[in-house]
């Protein structure tokens, strides 16, 4: 999972609760980063410019959202953990790299739906520090613009005579990204299951 392999349920029972933070947190900013590069590869493929404007913009709201998860992990005098089996590449290894430019678009309205989600239910739990909160409430601000203009490009290149096609594409990543995401579910849980964000479960 992280730094060297994947940790088990059991050692993962054994982190310190500030451990569990720059885990969950690292998590967090690995999605974020992987989510930058899939954006970068599609500004290679729409060239108009209210879709270059835009894209730079989101490009660059990843980033900065990679930053807030960097230094809120420096804050509690970490160092962030490398990621090596998060959850952008266990979907991508399931989804192959997109043959289309609906493909590509439909696959980041997915994974930024699952950063939502993901965020959401974590800003719901009860106990989450004043810092933490302040990051998943901002980063949660900049996701309902971003699945917005995503999806509604998607939906325009695929155009209204293409027998649904847009809807397609979405259900058959977002069946992936649920069967991915649930890979992962047990052990974001039990990283949950700290000193400062008792009480509630993260589900699929």
């Amino acid at each position: 999972m992280a730094d060297g392999g994947e940790r088990n349920g059991t050692e993962l029972k054994g982190l310190s609760a500030t451990e569990k933070q720059v885990m969950i947190f690292s998590f967090y900013r690995d999605a974020e980063l992987r989510g930058a590069r899939l954006l970068f590869n599609l500004l290679g493929h729409l060239k108009d410019g209210d879709s270059q404007l835009k894209m730079s913009k989101h490009l660059a709201d990843e980033t900065r959202h990679a930053w807030l998860w960097t230094r809120r992990i420096a804050d509690l005098g970490a160092s962030p953990i490398t990621v090596s089996d998060g959850y952008q590449r266990r979907l991508g290894m399931r989804t192959g790299v997109p043959k289309t430019v609906v493909e590509l678009l439909g696959l980041t309205v997915v994974v930024e739906e699952r950063a939502q989600s993901r965020y959401m239910a974590h800003a719901a739990l009860p106990n989450v520090d004043s810092e933490t909160r302040e990051v998943l409430q901002s980063v949660t601000e900049d996701e309902s613009w971003h699945l917005s203009w995503i999806e509604k490009k998607m939906r325009e290149i695929a155009g209204p005579k293409s027998n649904g096609l847009a809807d397609q594409v979405l259900n058959r990543y977002r069946e992936i990204d649920r069967e991915v995401y649930a890979t992962l579910a047990a052990d974001e849980a039990e990283l949950m299951r700290s000193g400062h964000w008792q009480g509630a479960e993260i589900r699929p």
